[in-house]
């Protein structure tokens, strides 16, 4: 995300690379429905500095690499709060979602995402493909939200989401992203996307507390 005018003025997504951004800015060529395109990629602090330079303040990655870009190594669950939902039924919730994920076999670690929420993060052995991973992440999400429907919804529809948190499994679709971690917000007051150890959740006030 890219804001010339800093936090307060307006910004935009860029997937795509350009000469300007200089030669430590890469690219990876995709396969798309309409043909192939070049999106950016970087691999090192020089490609992250000259995004810095063009006034990048947020990056949003896919869940793979650019290695084998078709191929995820990773599951967000991103844990969107509605209205009437504390901060301690988000921390909860981050809790709930490790331990079911735990049930399949699946280790995650917890992000704060510099707003309102938590994503909560698996990494997976690359093998299965971008449908099969999210036909497992939303059959997950459901399934959390049929267990217990007075706290968690599934779908986007905002007329739902009142006094639940939605558990939002399309972070996991081919060409989805997240944001990263470390990564700043373009909001006010700068907050950090931030991972974190599941014992040191306890300790934070919000999603926004870096």
């Amino acid at each position: 995300v890219r804001c010339p005018d800093g936090a307060e003025g307006n910004c935009f997504f860029q997937k795509h690379p350009l000469p300007s951004l200089g030669s430590a800015v890469k690219s990876v060529r995709l396969e798309l429905k309409s043909g192939q395109e070049n999106y950016l990629q970087i691999d090192d602090q020089q490609g992250l500095l000259a995004l810095v330079q063009a006034n990048a303040l947020e990056f949003h990655t896919w869940g793979s690499r650019s290695d084998d870009p078709d191929q995820p190594d990773r599951l967000v669950f991103d844990l969107d709060p509605g209205p009437g939902i504390t901060w301690k039924q988000v921390v909860a919730a981050a809790r709930d979602v490790r331990a079911r994920l735990k049930e399949t076999g699946l280790q995650s670690f917890v992000r704060c995402t510099g707003g309102k929420g938590l994503h909560v993060v698996a990494p997976i052995q690359r093998g299965p493909g971008w449908e099969s991973a999210k036909q497992f992440c939303e059959a997950f999400a459901q399934a959390m939200a049929a267990h217990r429907p007075t706290h968690y919804v599934a779908t986007m529809s905002k007329a739902k989401r009142a006094n639940r948190i939605y558990i939002d499994w399309l972070r996991n679709g081919r060409g989805a992203t997240s944001v990263a971690s470390w990564s700043l917000r373009a909001r006010e007051g700068a907050p950090v996307a931030m991972p974190l150890r599941w014992e040191e959740l306890g300790r934070l006030k919000s999603g926004d507390a870096f």
